[in-house]
């Protein structure tokens, strides 16, 4: 082999290592470039994004602090009602504790007032009680008094009756019966009325007079005899007339009626011109004899 084919030979591959070498710087360079173009576009693209994004965060930023403040007014304006509802109520519940408070005064003193005028109107009672009480006392002391007083003169009034009576005396009558005890004045007539007895009418008689109706008798004054304490009358009982003459100033002039056992008597205390005074006695008990 020649020198000649032998340079031939190694000078080939260099020139195509050369080749291939520039051809990769070309690729290198072109894709340099290109990848310089892409990042050139996705730097704008990010840059885009970047204003896109920070107008978007400016305009929540914005409608945050909008947000926010109308919020905070929200918030103010909620407290400020709050405040205000608190205040009324404290008010209101002032106002009412003060209506209770007035209301229960106005009670206590309607009720204090009451009790005063309980007291006042007990006390008007107390008092007039013990004013009735004062004067019933009184009063019973005077009644014992005059208890006493009376008691006393019952006392004098029997003694002196049980004197009267025993004063009294019993004689016959005109019949020949023997009498009951015989009063001759009124006191003693009055002594005879207690003892009960018998029945006693007292009359009166003037000759002027006809006749007189006297315990269920006709009675008539004849005439009398004022110096001798005589009298003469006449006595009409069951259809019967009878005349009793010269009769004498207590003495018992006596007759019977059909409904009496006992005999009726007519006891003349006082003579006088033509008028005579006494009493008739009759029996209690009336029977047929």
């Amino acid at each position: 082999m020649t020198s000649g084919n032998a340079q031939e030979m190694g000078g080939g591959p260099s020139r195509i290592a050369i080749a291939v070498l520039y051809g990769v710087i070309l690729a290198l360079a072109g894709v340099s470039v290109y990848l310089f173009f892409q990042a050139d576009e996705m730097q704008s693209e990010l840059s885009g994004l970047r204003d896109a994004v920070q107008s978007e965060v400016s305009r929540v930023q914005e409608a945050s602090a909008l947000l926010g403040s109308a919020n905070q007014r929200n918030l103010e304006k909620l407290r400020s009602q709050l405040a205000e509802a608190q205040r009324s109520a404290e008010a209101a519940a002032g106002q009412a504790k003060q209506e209770a408070l007035r209301h229960a005064e106005e009670i206590a003193r309607q009720l204090q007032q009451e009790q005063e005028r309980q007291q006042q109107q007990l006390a008007g009672e107390l008092d007039a009680v013990r004013q009735a009480a004062g004067a019933t006392n009184t009063k019973i002391a005077d009644v014992s008094s005059e208890v006493s007083s009376v008691r006393s003169e019952v006392a004098a009034t029997k003694t002196e009756l049980d004197r009267t009576i025993a004063d009294l005396k019993s004689v016959r009558g005109d019949l020949g019966v023997q009498s009951g005890l015989i009063a001759t004045n009124s006191k003693e007539l009055d002594a005879l009325r207690t003892l009960g007895d018998r029945n006693y009418f007292e009359f009166s008689l003037t000759r002027k007079q006809q006749w007189q109706r006297v315990g269920g008798v006709a009675i008539r004054l004849n005439k009398t005899d004022e110096k001798r304490n005589r009298y003469t009358i006449l006595i009409v009982a069951d259809d019967k007339q009878v005349e009793k003459k010269d009769k004498n100033i207590n003495e018992p002039v006596q007759f019977y009626v059909a409904k009496a056992r006992t005999p009726y008597e007519i006891v003349v205390n006082q003579v006088g011109k033509d008028v005579i005074s006494g009493y008739l006695a009759t029996p209690k008990v009336l029977s047929a004899r």
